[in-house]
């Protein structure tokens, strides 16, 4: 029991299947534009051939050769807008987005220079960069729409082992899109619910 009790304190891993999921980070650039603070985002290049055209954060996947997601999100985000990590001051990281046991995203918000932001970001991913007021965003009501997600389990799937057979009643699941406007862009999707998160934790005094 002794030992039992040593390895479960000495746990690392923050969810049940995230050594082997599908690991991405993200960050959440903060900069200060004419004494105002905004956050930065970036349209992903019509190019490229996942979520062509959709808003995001910096970031992208973890990979073995990143110490940490924070390393990967600071990676990433001198990948993609050119910004050195040693010109990124990370304040804080939020809690990480679970989508499913196989996709979890780890959002970090840090502060940036503004003078450090290149004109010549990286064209084959970023199709632009645009920002948005703090202040607009905590006077922001966003909308949401819920999808319904169905279980569909693969023509393979051993119906013999379980109560039912293929008469077993799967729990069809809803998610919650949620939806800013801001402009001529709209931010939805795993971007606007880490958005959500941030926001919320800004108006909580």
């Amino acid at each position: 029991m002794e030992q039992l009790k040593r390895k479960l304190n000495t746990q690392q891993i923050k969810f049940i299947g995230e050594e082997t999921a599908f690991r991405s980070a993200v960050l959440i650039p903060i900069i200060q534009i004419e004494g105002e603070w905004h956050i930065l985002f970036e349209v992903r290049s019509f190019t490229l051939r996942k979520q062509p055209g959709d808003i995001s954060f910096p970031g992208g996947r973890v990979e073995d050769s990143d110490a940490s997601p924070l390393e990967a999100a600071l990676r990433e985000t001198h990948e993609e807008l050119g910004i050195h990590p040693n010109t990124i001051k990370v304040i804080g990281e939020l809690s990480p987005l679970i989508t499913s046991p196989s996709f979890v995203i780890y959002p970090y918000v840090a502060t940036i220079d503004n003078q450090v932001i290149q004109p010549s970001y990286n064209k084959e991913e970023v199709e632009e960069i645009f920002t948005i007021p703090i202040k607009w965003l905590l006077n922001y009501e966003p909308y949401s729409h819920l999808v319904k997600i169905k279980i569909i389990p693969p023509s393979d799937f051993p119906y013999e082992k379980i109560i039912n057979g293929k008469d077993y009643q799967w729990r069809t699941r809803e998610m919650e899109e949620w939806f800013y406007d801001y402009e001529q862009y709209t931010i939805w999707g795993l971007t606007a619910r880490i958005l959500k998160h941030f926001v919320e934790i800004l108006k909580n005094k």
